[in-house]
């Protein structure tokens, strides 16, 4: 969802060459049926609290709700503590080199695969095998073979996402520019947003996408035109690609005409641009909606669907047309820890059907459980969040591009990108060299 320091992927793949010894103690059996208080594994005592790490405080309300009333059936307290997005890496970074992780915690397609080889995540697989409660069919596949590995489980689906596209309804009213429509191409988002930035006289911007928001903004833009960024076998860069290029100079003509410029997008953030009224459009991932929710001028925001790019000329959006990058968290758990069944149990009780419909209820998440997520679009009243829906049935979910050591060729992306951005006519070569680089940094994973 986001990036972080590259220095992670470094330093975390010697430490885990350390070690690749799989599951750890109590990694077999099954774990105690949901709510039925756990037993302690390697310690042979239930425990008393157990420890839980995640990186987003807008979820930690609804996600401790769904934890207490475990704690009322197992006995077992759950503290849950919310750590930055670039310090819960370096946590969790310390732990896999020696220290000591969480007992739960959430686990991302950046770090999935390092993770899984050190052998540093609990082996579910067992656990699965003799639950009641958890079918991996349930889960969607994308996010489900993230987590898995030589056959194995390390982590159950927390949730999904989609992308949708964020408008401040004020600014179109300003400058008499109607709103986006589900309808809309990327030609109409490049235009809407060009009259805006020429009718404000620069003061306000039609859109802006930091070469750091990945997925959730020119990702889509280059898997609609037919591109990609990484190969299917993860063996090869896709930023040469003809379609990628077509899309990525289609990016150049946003650079030059609707963004603002790349350090300002840079140093303040598209979200800050954005909520201070002078970024008119952004593009967004669910996983931000309470942010936007709550802010001072929500009345003024609404989503529509991404735009899509009209390969076929006909007017309008086929499915393969209209594109939204997902990725999905895991619940997961250490391989060290003194707890297996317990954290096995408090896992389990996340991820059965019941207790993804009450996340999405919460409106914390949409569910990684498909089919359990209708009730988030009725999580926020007054806002019609429905588009993150709607392009699920009417567009192509693509899952986030990653590899084993993800943050060494996305970081690079990010920073090579920042050059193109500044001066689109240089767009083609960075493409072309960001490639030879992706490609030798595959070639050594």
């Amino acid at each position: 969802m986001r990036n972080f320091k590259k220095v992670l992927a470094l330093t975390l793949a010697a430490s885990m060459t350390l070690c690749a010894c799989g599951g750890g103690s109590g990694s077999s059996g099954g774990g105690a049926s949901s709510g039925g208080g756990a037993s302690a594994g390697g310690s042979g005592e239930k425990p008393a609290q157990l420890e839980v790490k995640i990186w987003d405080n807008n979820q930690l309300a609804g996600i401790q709700q769904i934890a207490d009333a475990w704690t009322e059936q197992s006995g077992i307290k759950v503290n849950i503590q919310v750590v930055d997005w670039n310090n819960y890496w370096t946590l969790l970074e310390a732990g896999a080199s020696g220290g000591e992780m969480p007992d739960v915690f959430w686990m991302h397609s950046n770090t999935a695969e390092m993770y899984m080889s050190g052998g540093k995540l609990l082996d579910l697989t067992d656990y699965i095998a003799n639950s009641d409660q958890i079918d991996m069919s349930n889960y969607y596949e994308g996010i489900t073979e993230l987590y898995t590995k030589d056959g194995k489980n390390y982590a159950i689906p927390k949730d999904h996402d989609t992308i949708a596209l964020l408008y401040n309804k004020a600014i179109f009213d300003q400058y008499g520019v109607d709103y986006p429509t589900n309808d809309w191409t990327w030609d109409d988002f490049y235009e809407a947003g060009k009259k805006i930035t020429e009718a404000s006289g620069g003061s306000v911007y039609g859109a802006a996408m930091n070469t750091s928001n990945n997925q959730d903004s020119w990702y889509n833009i280059v898997y609609d035109y037919g591109g990609y960024v990484i190969s299917d076998d993860k063996k090869t860069s896709g930023w040469d690609d003809p379609n990628t290029k077509k899309a990525m100079e289609y990016v150049g003509t946003l650079c030059s005409d609707v963004f603002p410029s790349q350090s300002m997008m840079s140093e303040t953030g598209t979200d800050v641009l954005f909520t201070s009224g002078v970024a008119a459009m952004i593009c967004q991932g669910s996983w931000m909606i309470l942010q936007f929710y709550q802010a001072e001028n929500h009345d003024d925001y609404a989503w529509a669907m991404l735009p899509y790019y009209d390969a076929n000329g006909n007017g309008q959006a086929d499915k393969e047309e209209r594109c939204s990058i997902y990725n999905g968290l895991g619940w997961a758990a250490s391989a060290e820890t003194k707890y297996p069944d317990a954290c096995w149990d408090l896992i389990q009780w996340f991820s059965t059907e019941e207790n993804q419909k009450k996340q999405a209820e919460l409106g914390v998440t949409m569910a990684g459980y498909k089919g359990a997520s209708d009730e988030f679009a009725n999580a926020f009243p007054g806002m019609d969040i429905t588009p993150f829906m709607q392009i699920e049935e009417e567009g192509t979910l693509v899952f986030r591009p990653y590899s084993k050591y993800t943050t060494r060729w996305e970081d690079a992306s990010t920073q090579a990108l920042v050059t193109a951005w500044n001066d689109p006519s240089q767009m083609d070569s960075v493409l072309d060299q960001l490639a030879a680089d992706m490609n030798s940094t595959l070639a050594n994973e």
